[in-house]
């Protein structure tokens, strides 16, 4: 394959990401679905590729489009390979530019937020694990894999699902990326819709604190766009272009990253190897962006010791994170099996519901008795993520708290800190499928189900009684 061919396959991704944006722009109900243009791009693609329109033109008898649609081969070569790539740099871009806290001021700041994000967590694999061996497993003779797949879809969204497709199609389970990525749209748009009704639920009764009206936003928001008057800079200039371009130098930087993720993933497997590797393999199936999001935090560290922690912005590390993230979901949604859901209907389905069922009421019936105060503000940041991504939770709370008046971002982003290392495409979410190839579903079951109960019962062990007494003068203040 020519270089031609990729940066052409590259250059038409691009044409329907700003066909993407246009549409959000013009279309209100995309607008009111928060849809990123990157996933109406992606559906779009899949529409005219060989899932969609291939396969009308093939019922209908027409030649030339059952292979890929209106696409050729090649392109869909280089999109179903983009993903595995394009991960490594989204991951890499986490913690660069970040001030690292301590764990205890972490801890002090987010400590129920943590509480309630692991509980999450650690309960999508419990329900999905669950399901396997009593329904999914006997019922639809599915592989026990499938019940990592909520927890990758769900929390860890597109970015995940698709960075985990070539490990499951490694450990047999070929269609596991296309469910993963399947279940990730699902909880993206029902993030966003269920966080809506909620969010209008929450005013009506009186659960919000900041916001007591409409929760609508304005036009420009919902077309995705900034008023005139606005100004939000892209990043800060670190170096001067005369010596090197300031993009160029934070690219190298995340470069250098994702090489030192790798080179750490490659001793680890040179470990496995020598050690253990008669007996079990769990390195040799695991992807390499979780390490490479390891790799930008040893870069992160070594520059604030070296004094040269001012040469990174994180504004800018997000701007590199945003277009990588969003080539990332164009392709793999473009390059999506729908023939692999068709077949796992039964599974994707039950996975699905049981997900949302589990994230709703943990919002509901967890964050007010662990959350001492602004539960709502703070606990929908954390349902949106665990649903789809950390923009999602963003965008909700940017919907209940527009003024930041609350502590739920800060509280928020110290959380992620803590958090996204181990789920939602960190170490926990990379290692649960080989660790479910290598011992079957219930080793998993047992640690997620024991740090599930940990997780809640240190979390109203802890901050309960605070959040009963905030709870109580809420109650009484609306009384008066």
């Amino acid at each position: 394959m020519t270089g031609a061919v990729v940066g052409f396959a590259i250059l038409v991704l691009g044409v329907f990401l700003l066909l993407g944006k246009v549409i959000r722009v013009k279309t209100s109900w995309v607008q009111k679905l928060f849809l990123p243009s990157s996933i109406i791009a992606g559906f779009i693609m899949l529409a005219l590729g060989p899932e969609v329109l291939g396969a009308i033109a093939g019922l209908l008898g027409f030649d030339g489009l059952e292979e890929a649609g209106i696409f050729n081969s090649q392109m869909l070569e280089v999109w179903s390979s983009l993903p595995g790539l394009l991960i490594s740099i989204v991951f890499a871009t986490l913690f660069l530019g970040q001030q690292l806290p301590s764990f205890r001021r972490a801890r002090d700041l987010a400590g129920p937020q943590l509480s309630f994000g692991i509980a999450l967590g650690s309960g999508q694999y419990v329900i999905a694990l669950l399901l396997t061996v009593a329904v999914l497993v006997p019922l639809f003779n599915a592989t026990p894999i499938v019940g990592a797949l909520l927890e990758i879809g769900f929390e860890g969204g597109h970015g995940t699902a698709a960075g985990m497709g070539p490990t499951l199609t490694e450990l047999g389970f070929e269609d596991g990326g296309d469910l993963a990525l399947g279940i990730a749209t699902v909880g993206v748009v029902g993030g966003i819709m269920i966080g809506i009704l909620l969010i209008n639920w929450g005013v009506r009764t009186g659960r919000t604190r900041i916001i007591t009206g409409s929760a609508d936003l304005s036009i420009e928001e919902q077309k995705g766009l900034f008023r005139e008057d606005e100004h939000h800079p892209a990043g800060e200039l670190t170096s001067r272009p005369a010596s090197v371009e300031p993009l160029s130098l934070h690219v190298a930087i995340v470069a250098l990253s994702i090489l030192l993720g790798w080179l750490l993933l490659q001793g680890l497997q040179l470990i496995e190897q020598a050690v253990w590797a008669d007996t079990i393999e769990i390195f040799e199936f695991v992807p390499l962006f979780p390490l490479a999001m390891l790799g930008g935090v040893v870069v992160q560290l070594a520059a604030e010791r070296m004094g040269a922690g001012p040469l990174i912005d994180h504004q800018i590390m997000l701007r590199i994170q945003g277009l990588a993230l969003d080539f990332l979901i164009v392709s793999a949604l473009a390059t999506l099996s729908l023939t692999a859901i068709g077949a796992n209907i039964g599974p994707f389905l039950i996975l699905c519901l049981a997900g949302i069922v589990l994230t709703v009421g943990l919002l509901l019936l967890l964050a007010p008795r662990i959350i001492p105060d602004y539960w709502f503000e703070r606990g929908i940041g954390d349902f949106g993520q665990s649903m789809g991504v950390t923009a999602t939770g963003l965008i909700l709370m940017r919907i209940v708290d527009p003024d930041a008046e609350s502590p739920a971002f800060e509280a928020f982003g110290y959380k992620q800190l803590v958090f996204e290392p181990f789920f939602g495409g960190g170490l926990v979410t990379a290692a649960s499928v080989p660790l479910i190839f290598e011992f079957g579903p219930y080793p998993l079951l047992i640690g997620m189900s024991v740090l599930f109960v940990v997780a809640i019962g240190l979390g109203l062990f802890f901050y309960g009684g605070a959040a009963k007494e905030a709870r109580a003068k809420e109650k009484e203040t609306a009384a008066a």
